[in-house]
């Protein structure tokens, strides 16, 4: 990180180290570990940015009350944040509450991908239980109520003497209308609120979206009011994590949300990435990854618009690369499409920024290949080549130096 010139680093508190059982004695070990890495990271002059939740709910939770979809969860995450506050806030002055609710909830409860992999979609043939029709919306309001209480509880008691500010970071697509007719225009318009205006709108604004209410009705939770007075605003920042842009066209028939009967059919919008047979644009490894740099512009351009042009954190940005085990080592560093992506993504968030978005900072995912979900190994977003096969060495991809000289420049 050094030698590339970064000045922060990106980084999650696993809950289950610090309380194995996700609730009681705090696993001292656990600490000691995340307290050697920040200090680590401080003495080389890089910001430590801490994420407490990034999906890794602690097992015994979910045996014992099925986690996130009970309110003792809002409690238990409460007192694990504040445990890092208590142990780390001297030193952390960059607190993300929770990483891609959107995506552990859909995920997780809808469509049965990721853990704990509930669903009820085509009568429950490879999820253990579930309901995809309400479970969504129950874990992303009890996500909501845990983030605004930890808030609160870091303004009250720790925001004064550590200094610190503390935000939320959010997966989002930019939606483009398949054609430009009203139909498809309003498509996009609800595919965005179903993604990012599902958390924003309560945190900004109290409420869920106009849109959400009217489609999903009783089986969208509500505010109390003093709910509603602990969410809204309880946030310094938002994290932005955005890789790529689809389009979105109005689905009038609803034929397979009668089939399925979950939420990704509440929006009315079908989301896409062609056009007829055409992409939106070139294609990373993921099948979900298509490279529209401009999509960056619109995004943070609608997130100054309709949401009062708060503090934004690009938290997310990259594109893999195949783990192809017949390439070379040499010839997979060579990643002159990685490089194009950044250079593209970034040049549009300058844009974004000239525009007068106010948006303080970047991060690129990821430093080093890793295990990326569901993906596995499978999936190569590293700036830097990980060799599973020789002890995990470490190989500099040509996208390093790019960013070395990048970083060097802007100084």
């Amino acid at each position: 990180m050094v030698d590339m010139g970064m000045d922060a680093y990106r980084f999650s508190i696993a809950w289950s180290r610090i309380y194995p059982s996700g609730s009681g004695t705090i696993n001292q070990a656990g600490i000691d570990h995340y307290n050697k890495l920040i200090n680590a990271l401080l003495a080389k002059g890089i910001e430590p940015y801490v994420t407490i939740y990034h999906w890794d709910l602690p097992q015994a939770l979910d045996d014992k009350y099925k986690g996130w979809l009970d309110p003792q969860i809002i409690t238990d995450y409460a007192r694990f944040a504040e445990t890092c506050f208590e142990q780390f806030g001297d030193r952390v002055k960059h607190w993300i509450t929770f990483n891609e609710p959107h995506t552990f909830a859909i995920q997780g409860y809808d469509v049965g991908l990721q853990a704990p992999g509930r669903c009820s979609i085509l009568l429950r043939l490879f999820c253990p239980g579930g309901n995809s029709a309400t479970e969504p919306y129950i874990v992303g309001h009890h996500v909501l109520l845990a983030h605004a209480t930890v808030a609160d509880i870091y303004q009250k008691k720790y925001k004064a003497t550590q200094g610190g500010s503390l935000g939320i970071a959010f997966d989002v697509m930019w939606y483009e209308p398949m054609d430009n007719k009203p139909e498809d225009i309003d498509a996009a318009n609800r595919a965005q609120d179903f993604q990012l205006g599902w958390f924003m709108e309560p945190l900004f604004f109290g409420d869920y979206p106009a849109s959400m209410r009217k489609r999903v009705g009783d089986r969208l939770p509500k505010f109390t009011p003093s709910e509603e007075a602990l969410v809204k605003g309880s946030l310094d920042f938002v994290g932005i994590n955005h890789y790529t842009t689809w389009y979105a066209r109005s689905n009038s028939t609803n034929f397979i949300g009668v089939i399925l009967n979950d939420t990704l059919a509440d929006s009315g919008a079908i989301t896409l990435p062609f056009k007829g047979v055409k992409p939106i644009g070139d294609k990373a490894s993921s099948v979900w990854l298509y490279i529209v740099p401009q999509g960056m512009r619109s995004l943070m351009n609608y997130v100054r618009t309709k949401y009062g042009n708060p503090p934004v954190f690009i938290t997310e940005n990259g594109m893999d690369d195949a783990n192809n085990p017949f390439v070379p080592i040499k010839d997979a560093l060579k990643d002159a499409k990685r490089i194009k992506y950044h250079n593209d993504y970034l040049s549009n968030l300058s844009a974004a920024i000239r525009d007068g978005c106010n948006v303080k900072g970047y991060f690129v995912w990821s430093l080093l290949d890793n295990w990326e979900w569901a993906a596995g190994y499978t999936s190569r977003f590293g700036l830097y080549f990980i060799d599973y096969k020789d002890n995990l060495k470490r190989y500099p991809k040509d996208s390093v130096q790019w960013f070395k000289s990048f970083l060097s420049s802007s100084n």
